[in-house]
């Protein structure tokens, strides 16, 4: 009787080990989907920032559209994700959000046009996606 249940517990965590590959190896779209949100967030500052004023906010605006609407589309399209995805992806947006707001609104308000405020605010504006990005490339 020992024997089968052994065999079980064999079975059973070598089931364990597989699923833990497959979730490991098909969860590494996040990393994709966190770099490319970071890329295009620093863009879209950029472009707020430094074009003209309206043709900025268009072309700024119009590809963070779409790139956050093709980025839905590719992530609801996945089969797994970490466990935990949540509440990592909810804080990631959280702290990007209160970036942007940080280097949007002074930078409309006193710094339209100046590279020494847009270019640094780009950057931190994409440090959330990027280094979410490199923390799920570790898990």
């Amino acid at each position: 009787m020992g024997e089968y249940a052994s065999h079980d517990a064999a079975a059973a965590l070598a089931r364990v080990q597989e699923l833990d590959s497959t979730v490991r190896k098909g969860s590494k779209w996040y990393v994709r989907y966190q770099v490319i949100y970071g890329c295009a967030a620093a863009v879209m500052v950029l472009c707020i920032g430094l074009l003209p004023a309206p043709q900025g906010v268009a072309i700024g605006t119009g590809g963070w559209i779409a790139t956050v609407a093709g980025l839905s589309v590719y992530a609801v399209r996945q089969r797994v994700s970490r466990r935990g995805f949540g509440r990592r992806h909810i804080g990631m947006i959280t702290v990007w959000t209160l970036l942007y707001l940080a280097v949007l609104f002074p930078g409309v308000t006193w710094h339209q046009g100046a590279a020494s405020w847009w270019v640094p605010g780009a950057v931190v504006v994409a440090l959330p996606g990027l280094i979410g990005g490199y923390l799920e490339a570790r898990r």
